[in-house]
């Protein structure tokens, strides 16, 4: 007789049953697996990046169709007549109406989907449903109202059929009513009633289209709206979690080749403090350091063999996030290389190579044991520096020459084999004692680089200096790393040091303590007097960059939508050319007054004539700096130049321009007095007049406020302290004040009589105290957009403020700005190039 063969279980079972169990702990029970203990705040309903990237890409649809419809009418058109080429084919080949076909679908799709939610008890989603169905509704009326009413005549005909030789807008409510709703109840591939309703929309979409029932553009408006509406909805009240928890949780684990006994969530900024009835999470510092370093959840793993681990869950709902970071900064920092890691295997794969190679490169980094996958998160068990303390977490005392020799190696581990960190914050650094001797452990690669370049390198010793700086000094944070790094190393980090290069993290606590950085740059040219200090341009733009961009385009854009032609041509026939000389002299006797009140406050004598070379030379610096930025830092280089202290030039550079802001405002405060009398009215409207009024009052206000005060005395009293000793030294020398005053007025006179013959040219008059009062209001509203040399704001305030205060017509008053503007500006750039040139080879500058 033969046995039948006996299985591995039952092999396994009837093994256990024969070795006895140990004194004191209860046998196991064959085939069944331990309970788990699981000590965790699961997040039922999560918000979605994606659904909210979604929403606004969706509502950027929206008006790019609008767009599209109003300035490219042809080609919507023929897109449309070709398609609709086919109307008369199938409405031959249907044998059910288009309005039937409408009826149906309307009908039919809402109503067997939410018969399925029903059945499946799913009441919040098919509240959330109907919800953005009729959200979805009314907004596509509310749009079509808004095209009828507000629309030029070139969208409408965009968005509108030929129907008895008359034009009809169409957006169809339904289409924007079942879009909303099916993208509430989520995606096609989870419900088989959402699959079949998404197909039969689509077929009479393309029924609709096909046969002229509506317009192409309106079709998609409509289309985008119910994106719109269901996507914010889903994201206003969340979703259903598919993130691993519990049991899926559990079951991942186990595939990763663990038996778990004991699962303990991390305490993050997701998780509460327990105080609302949830379980208290707690967590090891340097678990805790982990969980912030990563963005990531981490549990603490005990195994049936009682292992203490980390479990590392990447979710997937997260990666949206973390890849417009990336893009972001890829795309603003030069150098930065672009990443395409847009999967959740994709970011897992990632995390693993990088720990990988960094073990394999001797960096003592936790070993990264098994990886596994459940529901839509990926999981990373690894080992746990258990007995380590996070950086940020240690004593200054603690800190001592061995610690950060230590960190420094393991940093310069991974760079000799090519990888790269990229984020070197407080919490990846940890430290643990043994035998005395300091361990240091170097975590979270997951934003590291293999193969990475010599700039990535560079960051992350810029990055570790910076912080090490934070925590023992500039100099000894410099020592530390000379010990390790070679001297060519350490010059090349000399540009980088700036705000930019930090990680988030270290950049709030530098902004605590602004002087570490100027310390560290000062620390290394005294280490390496030969290192260059001066910041590299990292940013590819910035605001300064949008600014000189968007603002020129704005500017053009006023000028050529304002310019009437015939107007134009009939006010250059009233004219006379030769003005535009006399503006171009008078905006070169402008530099002669800045000059004099820089002789006048200079504390060391100083040649008119040259002082006149670096204010003209200061017009070819304006290209590249804000207005009133280039003559500023040129009289400050060349006080520096004539042996002046860095102190002493600040105080008095500050104190010319000081000098002219007062001027200025006495000046606009005086012809303001002057034009309420009855020789010379300016026509100011009611309405200006109460702008100007309602302006002082919010100032006045915010004053009252104590964080404001203190605000604007932390701004101005700086200057105050450092320009007061070099005032009284002034007023001690009449003949210096006095000197400095007619010097100021000289050259703001010379604008405004510059601005008046700007005028005179186009056979424009006006009074010269509104000649006056729109050049200054004009002027310094314009100069408050930081643009190079005021580039376009300057030109639009001008012309605004000259089109709103006289009669001018708004296509002259531009064409009297942007004429003004070249004779005081662009025309004096090459003279200030030759000026520049000159002044470098005489050593002045």
């Amino acid at each position: 007789m033969s046995a039948t063969p006996a299985s591995r279980a039952d092999v396994d079972a009837r093994t256990a049953a024969d070795v006895p169990a140990p004194v004191g702990d209860p046998a196991p029970v064959a085939d069944e697996p331990p309970q788990v203990e699981i000590v965790d705040v699961p997040a039922v309903r999560v918000h979605h990046p994606s659904d909210l990237l979604g929403m606004v890409l969706s509502a950027l649809g929206v008006g790019l169709v609008l767009v599209l419809a109003t300035y490219a009418h042809n080609t919507t058109t023929g897109v449309a007549e070709d398609v609709q080429g086919f109307a008369s084919l199938l409405n031959r080949i249907l044998f059910v109406p288009r309005v039937g076909l409408e009826m149906f679908v309307t009908l039919a799709v809402p109503l067997a989907v939410i018969t399925e939610l029903a059945f499946r008890r799913l009441g919040r989603q098919l509240l959330e449903g109907m919800v953005a169905a009729f959200a979805a509704l009314f907004l596509n009326i509310a749009v079509l109202w808004a095209i009828e009413t507000f629309g030029s005549d070139e969208l409408v005909v965009g968005m509108a059929i030929r129907v008895n030789g008359s034009w009809v807008v169409t957006l169809p409510g339904y289409v924007a009513l079942l879009v909303g709703l099916l993208t509430v109840v989520g995606p096609r591939g989870r419900r088989r009633t959402v699959k079949w309703s998404w197909n039969l929309l689509w077929v009479a979409i393309g029924v609709l289209l096909i046969t002229a029932g509506v317009s192409l553009p309106g079709l998609v408006v409509s289309f985008l709206i119910g994106r719109v509406t269901g996507l914010a909805v889903r994201y206003l009240s969340g979703v259903l979690s598919e993130r691993a928890y519990g049991d899926s949780l559990v079951a991942g684990v186990r595939r990763a080749g663990f038996e778990p006994v004991r699962l303990l969530r991390v305490a993050d900024e997701t998780t509460g403090t327990g105080a609302d009835g949830g379980p208290e999470l707690d967590g090891d510092q340097a678990a805790r350091a982990l969980t912030r370093s990563t963005d990531h959840r981490l549990y603490e793993l005990t195994t049936r063999d009682r292992e203490e681990l980390d479990l590392v869950v990447i979710d997937g709902d997260r990666q949206v996030v973390g890849m417009l970071t990336r893009l972001w900064r890829s795309l603003r920092m030069r150098g930065i290389e672009g990443r395409s890691v847009v999967s959740l295997r994709q970011a897992a794969e990632r995390a693993a190579l990088l720990a990988y190679a960094a073990r394999a490169a001797g960096v003592r980094t936790p070993r990264l044991l098994s990886i596994a996958e459940a529901d839509d998160s990926m999981l990373l068990v690894q080992e746990r520096p258990d007995r380590a303390v996070p950086l940020g977490d240690l004593d200054p005392d603690e800190l001592t020459d061995e610690v950060l020799q230590e960190i420094w190696a393991q940093l310069q581990l991974a760079h000799d084999a090519g990888i790269a960190h990229r984020s070197l914050t407080s919490d990846v650094l940890l430290v643990e004692t043994v035998v005395g001797r300091p361990i240091v452990w170097l975590t979270s690669w997951e934003q590291g680089d293999v193969a990475s370049s010599d700039l990535a390198r560079r960051m992350d010793v810029t990055q570790l200096l910076a912080l090490l700086a934070l925590r023992v000094g500039a100099t000894r944070a410099l020592d530390s790393a000379a010990t390790v790094l070679p001297d060519e190393h350490l010059a090349a980090i000399g540009p980088l040091l700036q705000m930019i290069t930090l990680p988030r993290l270290t950049r709030d606590e530098m902004r605590a303590n602004k002087k570490v950085l100027a310390e560290l740059r000062s620390a290394l040219v005294a280490h390496l007097p030969e290192a260059d200090v001066e910041p590299q341009q990292l940013v590819r733009f910035g605001a300064r960059t949008v600014l000189t961009i968007v603002v020129p385009i704005i500017a053009v854009v006023f000028v050529i939508t304002s310019i009437n032609v015939d107007e134009i041509t009939s006010a250059l026939s009233n004219g006379d050319w030769r003005w535009t000389v006399v503006a171009f002299l008078l905006g070169l006797v402008t530099l002669l007054g800045a000059a004099l009140a820089f002789v006048a406050f200079s504390p060391v004598k100083l040649p008119v004539w040259r002082a006149t070379l670096v204010q003209t030379a200061a017009t070819f610096v304006g290209l590249a700096a804000p207005a009133g930025i280039g003559p500023a830092a040129l009289n400050l280089r060349m006080l520096t130049r004539r042996g002046v202290s860095t102190t002493l030039s600040a105080a008095t550079v500050a104190l010319v321009q000081v000098s002219q802001f007062v001027v200025t405002l006495g000046l606009l405060l005086v012809l303001s007095i002057a034009s309420g009398s009855g020789e010379s009215a300016l026509p100011i409207s009611p309405g200006v007049l109460f702008a100007i009024g309602i302006v002082a009052a919010l100032i006045a206000s915010g004053l009252l406020v104590p964080k404001v005060r203190q605000w604007v005395l932390a701004k101005t009293m700086p200057t105050l302290r450092q320009t007061w000793p070099r005032l009284i030294e002034v007023l001690g020398q009449p003949w210096r004040l006095a000197l400095a005053v007619g010097g100021n007025l000289l050259m703001t006179l010379g604008f405004i009589f510059a601005f008046d013959a700007s005028l005179a040219a186009f056979g424009q008059e006006a009074s010269l105290i509104q000649v006056a009062l729109v050049y200054l209001a004009g002027n310094t509203a314009g100069a408050l957009v930081p643009t190079p040399g005021g580039m376009g704001t300057i030109e639009l305030a001008l012309a605004t403020a000259l089109s709103t205060t006289t009669d001018i017509n708004p296509g002259v008053a531009t064409s009297v700005a942007v004429l003004f503007r070249v004779a005081t500006y662009w025309l004096r750039i090459p003279i200030g190039w030759a000026a520049m040139r000159y002044l470098q080879k005489t050593g002045e500058l």
